[in-house]
């Protein structure tokens, strides 16, 4: 009788244990992103892509560091790493140049489209479109966009928005962007300096719910706006004949916004493979969250790409103590450390 009452305790603590939550329930509600602290490029030359920069855009130099070593080497997934780290701000926000000394990577492909889903730019957010333009122009700079383009009043979100596609020395494409009134943070209505700083990082992804999941259910991003974008202005922005975009616009609670670019038409634009941190087709946008254990729990749960074999750890000086170098479901880089 005591072995039947036995089998009967058991088999009831059974039946609690598979209705009490498991621990996956944390991994998916813990807030984790705290803030988005740079975005960077890799650069082939980097005195010319400082220049370009500051002389430009006006951005200023804050650091210029060389790193080498067994943790960098772990942290991006090469061997034999020797890169020089130049951080530069416009503004509240600092992009972040690397030039790899060794072992040097491969060009941005020439034929590089904006629905391809490599691309990606930081929209830097202007107080007088066409004196930016001018600058622009004077300077010599590619353009991508023929022309600055204005965004059509019958789109609540977008409507009244000016705004260009270029690129740098390197071929990485740059937007510049000015909100009317009504639209953007206040600090973007400044009537000076002419580059106020940094809005957002845009990214093409291919399935912008696939991507909720990574940014908003893992990282914890918010979704700050949505907007579906059409029509002969928008196909002049990005260079794409019969461009149709789903964007959605994510924030956390501080630094600039990550911007999902959706191409609904066409639907040709060519996956990001084998792109590696030196290549100089690599962005990478940096996250700073307070648990990395929680991070790596959260993408391994979700199968991310693990470009780090496992949270790495840093000793002084450097600015973060850990970091994880992954890619979201389209192949763009996110550094997530802890300071």
């Amino acid at each position: 009788m005591r072995r039947v009452e036995a089998a009967i305790i058991a088999a009831a603590i059974l039946f609690a244990l598979s209705l009490a939550p498991r621990p996956q329930a944390r991994v998916a509600t813990a807030p984790l992103a705290q803030e988005i602290v740079t975005v960077g490029m890799t650069v082939s030359d980097m005195d010319r892509s400082v220049a370009f920069f500051s002389d430009v855009l006006m951005f200023e130099k804050v650091s210029d560091v060389e790193l080498a070593g067994g943790e960098h080497e772990r942290l991006l997934g090469l061997f034999g790493v020797r890169m020089r780290v130049v951080r530069l701000r416009l503004g509240r926000e600092q992009l972040e140049l690397t030039e790899y000394l060794t072992p040097r990577g491969r060009p941005v492909p020439e034929d590089s489209r904006s629905n391809d889903r490599w691309f990606q730019h930081v929209a830097v957010i202007v107080s007088d479109m066409d004196a930016a333009y001018a600058r622009l122009r004077r300077f010599r700079v590619e353009h991508a966009s023929p022309e600055p383009q204005r965004l059509p009043d019958w789109n609540p979100n977008a409507g009244g928005i000016k705004a260009f596609y270029f690129k740098d020395p390197d071929g990485h494409p740059l937007e510049i962007l000015q909100f009317p009134a009504g639209k953007g943070e206040a600090r973007w209505q400044a009537a000076a300096p002419l580059f106020l700083g940094i809005d957002h990082t845009a990214i093409v992804v291919g399935d912008t719910d696939a991507s909720l999941r990574f940014y908003r259910d893992a990282l914890g991003l918010r979704v700050a706006g949505e907007s579906t974008n059409y029509g002969a202005e928008q196909e002049r922005l990005n260079n794409v004949f019969g461009a149709r975009l789903r964007i959605t616009a994510l924030r956390a609670a501080r630094g600039p916004g990550i911007e999902f670019l959706e191409y609904q038409a066409p639907r040709n634009g060519r996956a990001a493979v084998g792109i590696k941190a030196n290549d100089l087709a690599h962005w990478e946008t940096t996250v700073a969250t307070g648990d990395e254990a929680l991070a790596l729990e959260r993408f391994l749960m979700q199968r991310v790409m693990l470009v780090s074999p496992s949270v790495v750890r840093f000793s002084p000086p450097s600015e973060f103590t850990r970091a994880l170098l992954v890619q979201d479901p389209d192949g763009h880089a996110l550094k997530v450390v802890s300071r």
